[in-house]
């Protein structure tokens, strides 16, 4: 969560002591991540970056010469036993083909195996049609989804000052209560409340939903929904939900919507809705990707995400907001930590 700044300031030097915190102690899925990264043990005296020292990050790097793995993997090396670490090559599953339809194999085993994060792209499907399906990129849901949020509001608009929509109108026609226009930026808030709500308990209890370990269908759906997210957290083509599956599930509330309020006023509260949506799956692909400044509401957001994928994989469910969290006694606690004499 520091951003390349933090790893600057640190570039050559021993970082044994800062992982075991404060500002907080490291996760074994962190030091094992670590490891994926790995090229070789430093000589004595080579802590201290010399002159002129610079580094830079790249998002794709380039092709490492298999020699030097080689090399540097048959080096004897001093990463925290308490890591387990993940080879792509006797993992439980076969990388080199689609995991989904593999891991409902795994039986009691998954549970384990999802929740032990790698830094490497995820495949699905055989067929390219299905796979170019369940992979975006972050600016198509704002590009697809934005320009409804507007039509939607201007229509909600514009048909709650025509002056016909009333509240309870098909209880009584007497004390049926008015919707005016100006009612419209609090119906819209309301609809971004309630989608803060749908959004904690989808992610709690549909896509943390701990599949029966003799379930395959089950283990593929959760893999599927959400799975594959934890199992590959830094898949930048995989962190907001494709605009297709997406419109089933908005089609499905905005029926209910329908169903539950009078036409206007149930479209009123959806478009709030709707809009609260692209912006927590703006939110979630920055909180992977974004370095936000430290101190900042989003700062706190990004090492709370961040803990809930390495860590706290059963609390920590809000990502939009920690509010919910709260009533639902799903915070992750802060660290505290002893001063040292």
């Amino acid at each position: 969560p520091g951003g390349e700044q933090l790893l600057r300031r640190r570039a050559g030097t021993d970082v044994s002591a800062a992982l075991d915190g404060p500002p907080h102690r490291h996760s074994a899925n962190a030091r094992r991540w670590l490891e994926q990264y790995y090229v070789g043990e430093m000589e004595p005296g080579e802590e201290q970056p010399p002159p002129g020292f610079s580094f830079s990050f790249q998002s794709h790097p380039e092709p490492v010469d298999e020699k030097t793995v080689d090399a540097a993997a048959q080096t004897p090396t001093q990463m925290d036993p308490r890591c387990k670490t993940v080879d792509v090559e006797k993992d439980l599953v076969d990388w080199q083909k689609p995991l989904l339809w593999q891991v409902g194999y795994l039986g009691e085993k998954y549970d384990e195996w999802v929740h032990q994060p790698v830094d490497r792209p995820i495949r699905l499907f055989h067929s390219d049609f299905l796979e170019s399906l369940s992979k975006t990129a972050w600016y198509v849901v704002f590009m697809v989804w934005a320009p409804v949020v507007l039509y939607l509001s201007w229509v909600s608009y514009t048909s709650l000052a025509q002056g016909n929509t009333r509240l309870f109108s098909s209880f009584t026609t007497e004390y049926s209560i008015p919707v005016h226009k100006y009612y419209f930026p609090f119906i819209f808030l309301l609809g971004m409340f309630l989608w803060s709500l749908l959004e904690y308990l989808i992610h709690r209890f549909v896509f943390h939903m701990k599949p029966p370990a003799s379930n395959y269908y089950l283990i593929t759906l959760h893999f599927l929904l959400h799975g594959q997210h934890h199992k590959s957290p830094f898949d930048s083509s995989r962190l907001v939900f494709p605009p297709v599956p997406a419109s089933l599930v908005i089609g499905f509330f905005y029926g209910v919507l329908q169903l539950l309020l009078p036409e206007v006023l149930g479209l009123s509260v959806f478009v709030g809705g709707l809009c609260g949506y692209v912006i927590y799956d703006m939110m979630h692909y920055y909180l992977h990707y974004g370095s936000p400044k430290k101190g900042t509401y989003l700062y706190g957001l990004k090492a709370y995400h961040v803990k809930h994928h390495f860590e706290h994989q059963k609390s920590g469910f809000g990502i939009s907001t920690r509010f919910w969290d709260r009533p639902f006694r799903t915070l992750i606690p802060e660290e505290t930590f002893e001063k040292e004499d």
